[in-house]
């Protein structure tokens, strides 16, 4: 094959990488074409059967030498604070939830999915304290 066909598979793989989610497969494969491409440009690419062959090679061992690091490079060290907690606000439920029933409460002006995590029923309009937060469920006691 021409050199410039190397060249423009592995721009195609390259630019697939960027739109497909996921975790680093395809571009080292852009890559063996691209270094396939330059080889042969030189005039040192040899019959096509060996073009296929170096483009397999230097995909699968790049993809197996590389790919473990850049992932690990490209991942967070720490994990994300959270944005937003809504822990040890104040939530008043909407209705009367028995201890361990699961009821409405409102939060911030919506209504949320609440668990009464406390030992005493809990009166409708009643101040409550976020205690923790499961999912979209607050976990609310007494104040």
């Amino acid at each position: 094959m021409d050199w410039w066909v190397w060249v423009l598979i592995g721009l195609a793989l390259a630019g697939l990488e960027m739109v497909t989610p996921g975790g680093f497969f395809v571009m080292f494969f852009g890559a063996g074409a691209l270094l396939v491409g330059i080889l042969v440009a030189v005039d040192a690419g040899g019959p096509p059967w060996l073009q296929w062959l170096l483009f397999s090679v230097f995909s699968i061992v790049s993809l197996l030498l590389l790919r473990a690091r850049l992932v690990k490079m490209t991942r967070s060290r720490a994990p994300d604070p959270a944005v937003d907690s809504v822990q040890g606000e104040v939530a008043t439920p909407l209705e009367d939830l028995a201890p361990g029933a699961v009821g409405k409460a409102e939060l911030r002006g919506t209504a949320w999915s609440a668990h009464n995590g406390d030992s005493q029923p809990l009166a409708k309009g009643q101040r409550c304290r976020v205690t923790r937060v499961d999912g979209i469920t607050l976990w609310i006691r007494a104040e």
